[in-house]
């Protein structure tokens, strides 16, 4: 990682659960994102993978192309590995910080679930809708270890896209993620609409090379389940690159963001999900901010501008990525901006 700064720990990092980071210098940061909305186009061959390797603006990593791997996936996702796989614990430091979240998300889990609210800190997502089928629960091998992430499905031209973090792709300047699968609308340990493996993860160069949580973004492209893509089965949320102008930023953005939290007091079975009015980053990043208790585990989940509380629809426009080492109810989001499209360009035509 980069110079450390400030204490920042990375909700799912399979290498380590606290980074040390105020990572981007400002030559690296993304400037507030133009007006780049995602624009579906048909393509109609995909491009080389050992070309898109070496594009500008993509770093890429293929994972389970052929049947054998794909098979080999599904099969060392058993039932026993996918109950173990976890987030790493939190730093021994900071036991006493986690203890008073965890008291503070257990009264929110005790307290009856009411409608969803725009101010939730961490409440069990209970009022169904599209969100309940196109989010999901990630499980991927790092170094060696299991892990758990969260994703969304996003309307593609390949219908195949999800959006996640960054680190639950790639640790950073470090290894590629193995064994990646999804489960859409994962609950309670059971697989609705089945498990599909990734056949292609995409992150960019900044993230790879520099692990600036700027950039802690990824394109999952998977695999068909039975000849059917993902956002067949399940269907898609839209994106967008063009949310956080310069006014947005400084104004706020209202938020709904969601993901499968695991770390105590979660336990990540069920859906979460967090809102209210985001605030910019003040710690060396171009990430914005909304308070949450949410745990590790639900890294990589979908933060949503434009969220419709009855249809579960919305627009994602970041993800779940870190929180401060001194701030554990602010959950931190990068800006989906100019190279997060890139990424999702390249990601769509595989």
């Amino acid at each position: 990682m980069n110079v450390p700064t400030t204490p920042k720990i990375l909700a799912c990092l399979a290498a380590a659960a606290v980074l040390l980071g105020g990572t981007a210098a400002a030559d690296r940061l993304p400037s507030p994102a133009s007006a780049l909305t995602r624009t579906v186009s048909s393509t109609d061959e995909a491009p080389d993978r050992e070309a898109l390797s070496r594009a500008d603006g993509v770093s890429h990593q293929a994972a389970a192309v052929t049947e054998a791997e794909r098979r080999a996936v599904l099969d060392y996702w058993t039932v026993e590995r996918m109950a173990a796989a976890q987030p790493i614990s939190m730093a021994t430091d900071l036991v006493e910080d986690a203890l008073q979240l965890s008291e503070r998300a257990e009264r929110a889990e005790a307290e009856p679930q009411a409608a969803p609210h725009p101010d939730s800190t961490g409440e069990r997502w209970t009022s169904g809708g599209l969100v309940t089928r196109t989010t999901g629960k990630v499980f991927l091998t790092m170094d060696g270890r299991d892990f758990t992430c969260s994703a969304s499905v996003v309307d593609s031209a390949n219908r195949s896209t999800l959006v996640t973090a960054g680190h639950c792709a790639k640790d950073g300047r470090g290894s590629w993620a193995k064994n990646w699968a999804f489960v859409p609308g994962y609950a309670d340990g059971a697989a609705p609409h089945g498990r599909y493996t990734a056949r292609d993860l995409l992150v960019a160069p900044q993230w790879e090379r520099d692990a600036d949580d700027s950039y802690d973004f990824a394109m999952a492209v998977l695999n068909t389940r039975d000849g059917r893509t993902v956002q067949g089965a399940v269907g898609a949320q839209r994106i967008a690159f063009d949310t956080w102008t310069e006014d947005r930023v400084r104004d706020g953005v209202q938020v709904y963001t969601f993901g499968y939290p695991a770390a105590s007091p979660f336990d990540g079975r069920d859906l979460h999900y967090c809102s209210g009015r985001t605030a910019p980053d003040t710690g060396g990043t171009t990430a914005n901010g909304v308070g949450c208790t949410m745990t590790q585990g639900s890294s990589g989940g979908p933060w949503f501008s434009g969220f419709d509380t009855e249809t579960g629809r919305g627009t994602v426009s970041s993800v779940v990525s870190f929180k401060y080492a001194d701030d554990r109810s602010t959950q931190y989001g990068p800006r989906l901006g100019s190279a997060a499209r890139h990424v999702f360009e390249h990601a769509e035509r595989l």
